[in-house]
């Protein structure tokens, strides 16, 4: 397929993949687990245990009837200590459930492999496994899954870009899991009916690239299966520049890929449920890349779901320096916290600890009408003019520059040579205009 020389704008960032030759190693079971029970887009879970009660791992400890959720499992085996509240990295107040472990990893008797026979069922299967966008976007993936759409659709995308720097988990995952990858995408076209489907990998990744080609052949899947490589720049991962990239078709802002006739999802997701259907076992574990300078041992490591951030930096020979800044995510996009008593969540890909200039947050001047934001911008949008446009609070000339188009990727933001803070003005704006919108 591909875009024939057609791309979208972007932008070159240092890629400082560190941990892409570094297996992925297990982290010991830590002596408790902090399980958030709001872990994707939509309403929070339920706790559907009690202090005192023994869990076991894969045991559902979490759910709820609402349409937009997926049910939470637990990652260990042990003792409920508490249900209470903790700040959450959003800033709000999410319930967890916290869990005195016993090391001893009992697997719940509930695990089996689904009996899947048509598209219903594979969908509640779906569901049960407690999977959600891995990439980041922790959407509910049984609905990605079940567009109202279905009989328009007929490709699946596989996202496998990883256009963060640092970040290189799903690097790891491609040439550690690679037939889980296929099982996934075989189970998903199958029972959706899809005829197409697209691995999108960048170009700096050859050794996955080979990997899944020659994975894809043995099985004799060349025809429906291929592996689309991409160039190596930011933001390639986004769910619409991929989509862009691989078919040609233009996602707006708030359209679903599946009404261009396209699912696209994570690779780790992909991945994640061609394990889940063939053993059953739920999500509780997840592979994260653990970077920066001031990490003693970056590794990629797989932590069990609700570690803490401290514990699973321990486990990676601690800090060598005094952090100053610590990332759940990758340096464009993620998020900073205040803290590393933070638990890991399905969709934590990345926690990178800064010290000295990678934490330097320069100082800001101003704008020179250079215009480099505007010619970085994947969807050619006026970054200063959207920032000068929030100052005054205009709502109609918000509307007018497409602000709500802005997917605060910071490509606007890194490149300016004033080091203004525009991908986070242009998210306030739209906040702004949302709550406008909501009187």
């Amino acid at each position: 397929m591909g875009q024939q020389g057609k791309h979208l704008n972007s932008i070159k960032v240092s890629h400082e993949k560190h941990t892409a030759s570094c297996e992925t190693e297990i982290m010991a079971v830590p002596e408790t687990v902090c399980i958030s029970m709001s872990q994707h887009i939509g309403a929070p879970c339920q706790p559907l245990v009690k202090k005192g009660d023994y869990v076991k791992v894969g045991q559902k400890i979490g759910d709820t009837d609402a349409f937009v959720s997926a049910p939470i499992h637990s990652s260990v085996s042990g003792t409920v200590q508490q249900i209470t509240t903790i700040r959450s990295v959003a800033g709000g107040t999410d319930q967890v459930v916290i869990i005195e472990a016993d090391g001893k990893q009992e697997l719940s008797e509930e695990i089996k492999p689904p009996a899947v026979n048509d598209m219903k069922a594979f969908i509640a299967a779906v569901r049960e496994s407690g999977v959600v966008g891995l990439g980041g976007a922790s959407f509910p993936t049984h609905i990605k899954l079940n567009p109202k759409n279905l009989d328009e659709v007929d490709t699946l995308i596989v996202n496998a870009a990883e256009c963060e720097p640092f970040i290189t988990s799903d690097h790891r995952l491609m040439l550690e899991n690679t037939e889980d990858i296929l099982d996934g995408m075989m189970d998903i076209m199958k029972y959706l009916e899809l005829q197409k489907g697209y691995i999108g990998v960048e170009e700096n990744k050859p050794d996955a690239i080979e990997a899944l080609n020659k994975a894809i052949a043995a099985r004799g899947k060349s025809d429906v299966i291929k592996v689309e490589v991409l160039r190596a720049r930011y933001p390639q991962g986004a769910e619409r520049v991929m989509v862009y990239e691989v078919t040609g078709k233009t996602l707006d802002a708030g359209m679903l890929p599946a009404q261009v006739g396209v699912i696209l999802s994570n690779v780790t997701t992909i991945a994640f449920i061609g394990q889940y259907m063939r053993t059953g076992k739920p999500l509780t574990k997840k592979r994260v890349t653990i970077d920066g300078n001031a990490v003693a041992e970056p590794k990629n490591i797989l932590v069990p779901i609700g570690a803490r951030i401290a514990d699973v930096i321990a486990a990676c020979g601690g800090y060598k320096a005094e952090p100053k800044k610590i990332l759940m995510g990758g340096p464009m996009m993620g998020r900073a916290v205040y803290s590393d008593e933070f638990p890991i969540i399905k969709n934590n890909n990345a926690i990178l600890v800064f010290d000295g200039p990678q934490a330097l947050i320069p100082e800001e001047t101003g704008c020179i009408k250079c215009g480099i934001c505007t010619r970085a911008c994947p969807f050619n949008l006026l970054p200063v003019s959207m920032v000068a446009a929030y100052e005054k609070r205009d709502i109609e000339k918000l509307e007018a520059l497409k602000v709500m188009q802005c997917m605060e990727c910071g490509s606007c933001s890194y490149v300016c040579p004033a080091r203004r803070p525009l991908s986070f003005t242009h998210k306030l704006a739209k906040g702004f205009l949302k709550e406008a919108a909501s009187k």
